[in-house]
């Protein structure tokens, strides 16, 4: 079969050109349906682009959403023995602080040392058990007469949570000694160590509560103890040095004795609440930029046959529409129970050409230092039916869910743009046959009218022989 470039070559007409330009009007069918889908494919991005935004926007409206922030204080200390953080409705005000004793984890250290940390000390396989006060559980550990070194021992127990640590302390001259500290201080939390089996690892780390002979089992190096101190002047003592049942709302992080008494002073933090709330204006404003963007209209000359290629891909959808109509809505038609009813009354307007926040620094400082309960009863509520923040954020879940109206959109565009992939292939292959059965017809049109050319001139030469004959 001839090529493109050969047809018409036997008869002398221009069948290539027809058919090349027979094939480009069918080939601008598929012109509106690629258009068609590189504006789906656009619209498709642009609600990953709105779902990224929204998931930005409610990471801010979460983090304002919580009463906590509009009781926040902070806590200063007059002495770097101790610090405090606070937490709920911690009351603010002063209070004496006097820590005469800190809280200590026993350490058991080996009376006797060893010359080889990987010689072994038991001859017979034996039994460690570890009792940690009265009330939990003691802890047996098998050692094998050739796991019986140092090294071997406090691998043992490492790899046992026996709620201690083992460690070998090099104390010179080529000398060791097994060291074992409880992970958890108070006098509570002391230990006992039995050892069955072998009398030798008996005698080397045994030890029944009370320092013995440097050179029969283990002493006490670090005694078990409680934190003591006084609140208040009332006496507390507590196992660990973060307390956090002394002061309601209070945690206590005792670092050293203190002389005398010292200060903890708590004050009302309204820094923690103005921060969340700017942090979330500036969200919501960037979460307008992109609404603009994605909805962005360029106009065209009157006339024109298609809208600027510049404008926003979700220009005229629904569902941002949706989105933005319902934000707005929340923002200016608040029920609050409170005195506090608009964000205008704490410093937060907004501009209505563009639908951003714009914030009064002053009067957002002066309105939560003076009515920082009316301010949370606006934003968060009841944190469950009321609240602004509460009421974006059960939108927000809803809109962003795997059934929400974002997906959906996103469904709807997939939808389309297989039922536009299918539309374009069959476009394609049918334009195919077309160009194919028209390249087969003109081939025999080529070939006929090469083969009646040839008989015209073989007709035209005998007449011209038969004439001069003649």
């Amino acid at each position: 079969m001839a090529s493109i470039s050969t047809l018409g070559v036997g008869s002398g007409l221009a069948l290539g050109d027809i058919l090349d330009s027979l094939t480009a009007a069918q080939k601008q069918q598929l012109t509106p349906i690629s258009n068609q889908q590189s504006s789906y494919t656009a619209k498709l991005s642009a609600y990953g682009t709105l779902k990224s935004a929204l998931e930005t926007f409610q990471t801010a409206n979460t983090a304002l959403n919580k009463a906590d922030l509009f009781t926040a204080t902070s806590t200063t200390s007059s002495s770097t023995a101790f610090s405090a953080t606070t937490s709920g409705n911690a009351i603010t005000g002063k209070y004496t602080i006097s820590i005469s004793q800190l809280a200590q984890a026993q350490t058991l250290t080996t009376g006797t040392t060893q010359k080889d940390s990987k010689a072994a000390i038991a001859t017979t396989d034996s039994k460690i058990t570890i009792q940690q006060g009265g009330d939990k559980k003691p802890v047996t550990i098998d050692i094998s007469a050739a796991n019986s070194s140092l090294n071997g021992i406090r691998d043992a127990i490492n790899k046992a949570d026996a709620g201690v640590t083992a460690s070998i302390i090099n104390v010179g001259n080529g000398e060791y000694r097994l060291s074992i500290t409880s992970k958890e201080t108070g006098a509570d939390n002391a230990m006992t160590i039995s050892v069955s089996g072998d009398p030798a690892l008996q005698s080397f780390m045994g030890y029944n509560g009370t320092s013995t002979d440097a050179s029969n089992g283990m002493i006490e190096s670090v005694t078990a103890q409680n934190a003591k101190l006084k609140v208040n002047n009332v006496d507390i003592e507590n196992s660990s040095n973060t307390i956090s049942d002394a002061l309601e709302n209070i945690t206590l992080n005792l670092n050293d004795v203190t002389t005398g008494n010292q200060t903890l002073t708590i004050t009302s933090d309204p820094s923690k609440a103005k921060k969340a709330i700017t942090d979330w204006v500036d969200a919501y404003n960037s979460l307008q930029d992109t609404f603009s963007s994605l909805t962005k209209y360029v106009a065209v000359d009157a006339g024109a046959d298609a809208q600027s290629s510049s404008n926003g891909a979700l220009l005229g959808d629904t569902t941002l529409r949706t989105i933005q109509t319902q934000l707005k809505s929340i923002l200016s038609n608040t029920a609050s129970s409170s005195s506090i009813k608009t964000l205008a009354q704490v410093g937060i307007t907004s501009d209505p050409s563009t639908g951003k926040l714009k914030v009064d620094d002053t009067k957002l400082t002066n309105g939560l230092k003076d009515s920082s309960a009316g301010i949370k009863e606006l934003l968060v509520g009841d944190g469950k039916n009321t609240g602004m923040t509460t009421t974006i954020a059960t939108d927000l879940t809803s809109w962003l869910s795997s059934t929400g109206i974002i997906q959906a959109a996103k469904d709807g565009v997939s939808k389309t743009l297989n039922n536009l992939t299918e539309q374009y292939n069959a476009t394609s292959a049918r334009i195919d046959s077309m160009v194919a059965r028209y390249k087969e017809q003109f081939t025999q049109l080529d070939v006929m009218m090469n083969s009646l050319n040839s008989t015209s001139s073989y007709l035209t030469q005998q007449f011209e022989n038969t004439s001069s004959k003649n």
